[in-house]
């Protein structure tokens, strides 16, 4: 008959959550938790004691042997078998205890040992491994490395070279983009402020973060007016430009049009003096690079749903005199048997839309016209794109 009394295992198991949590290692660094520990301890009833006397010894006797479970005990008299003794608390004396009930003397002296080589070499991350405690034993191979890449950088910083450039031994481009979250946290704790660029976040932005330089972003873009050709060969053609290349430009484009489909943007008619960029969702940041732009009118044309108009409200973010372009209720309703479902619709409020965007965008995000309605772009009729550009003065 299975009882509910405090058994080896669930001692093991209260040991084992314990260390899952990192509490025992951390011990090792600051003392906490204090030792003695005391478990926590279920035991039989007074009627169990009496009803159930030998299942009562028996969980007694597995307790006993326990290696280092401490049992504090206390005396109670059986009317039948007379004074006997209880287990009233189990304490682990020692962190060793801990430990070697569940198997983890090794890894333990390990963690150790690694504490020791961070505590010579880079004394300052002692809070990291505080904070995160299992995440330093699975560097046992490769901490050396890290270290080595950690030194590099504090000798070199804002080095102003691609990370395939970091000439160190055993390290190599992909290492370091496979180590690039872990990184960040010591980088932080370890670089000088002036070191660290703070407005990139993320692994994507670590080599902009540190210094480095960082693979070249394209803007795609197309020419709509013959006249403003930059290169020899087919009318309007298809160009991709480095953003730093495409900042520089300088020609006489008097408007702008951004669109998201490749389609459209392939397709888009010839107008006077203007420029088509392929959009690239909501990662403004490269084409805010070319203030040129603020010079000239922008058009935006994306997606009637949610989040063409978010990506709208984040480029309005850089540019806030873009105009919307077919993203308008006359333009949706014109096209309802060619409404499609958004699956994740946003629900955010977007500060940089007109009134009439705004209304839209109301009754797309609390499906007030229909059920997680949108529409894209690519179904617009071609017809609309003409007489659009029309009106705005082609």
């Amino acid at each position: 008959m299975m009882t509910p009394w405090t058994d080896g295992a669930a001692i093991r198991g209260q040991v084992q959550r314990l260390w899952e949590r990192g509490d025992l290692l951390r011990h090792l660094i600051t003392g906490e938790p204090a030792f003695p520990l005391r478990l926590r301890l279920k035991g039989p009833a007074s009627t169990e004691i009496t009803d159930r006397f030998e299942a009562v010894r028996n969980w007694i006797a597995r307790l006993r042997e326990l290696q280092g479970v401490h049992i504090q005990w206390r005396e109670f008299t059986h009317r039948v078998h007379g004074t006997n003794t209880l287990p009233q608390a189990l304490w682990l004396d020692r962190p060793d205890d801990a430990f070697g009930l569940i198997g983890k003397r090794h890894e333990a002296a390990r963690f150790m040992e690694l504490v020791e080589t961070l505590r010579s070499r880079q004394p300052r991350l002692e809070p990291w491994v505080v904070r995160r405690p299992l995440q330093l034993l699975p560097l046992e191979d490769e901490l050396g490395c890290l270290l080595d890449i950690v030194e590099w950088l504090q000798e070199h910083p804002r080095p102003g070279v691609y990370l395939r450039q970091v000439d160190l031994p055993g390290v190599h481009t992909k290492y370091i983009e496979s180590r690039r979250s872990l990184l960040t946290e010591w980088l932080d704790i370890l670089l000088a402020p002036g070191a660290i660029d703070a407005r990139n976040t993320g692994v994507t932005q670590f080599a902009r973060r540190y210094g480095f330089r960082d693979k070249p972003t394209h803007i795609r873009f197309r020419t709509l007016d013959e006249r403003l050709a930059l290169l020899p060969g087919p009318a309007r053609p298809d160009l991709s430009l480095d953003a730093e290349s495409f900042a520089a430009l300088d020609f006489p484009v008097e408007r702008v049009f951004i669109t998201e489909n490749e389609i459209n943007f392939l397709a888009f008619p010839a107008v006077t003096g203007s420029l088509a960029i392929f959009g690239a969702g909501y990662g403004w940041e490269t084409l805010a690079q070319a203030k040129w732009l603020a010079r000239c009118p922008v058009h935006y044309w994306g997606d009637i749903d949610t989040h063409g108009f978010a990506i709208l409200d984040r480029l309005r973010h850089h540019f806030p005199h873009v105009e919307s372009l077919l993203m308008d209720r006359e333009t949706f309703m014109a096209h309802e048997a060619l409404w499609g479902e958004e699956e994740k619709p946003s629900t955010s409020d977007l500060p940089r839309l007109t009134d009439e965007e705004r209304a839209l965008y109301d009754d797309l995000r609390h499906d007030r016209i229909g059920n997680r309605l949108r529409l894209e772009q690519e179904r617009i009729g071609f017809g609309f794109v003409e007489a659009a550009l029309k009106q705005i003065g082609r």
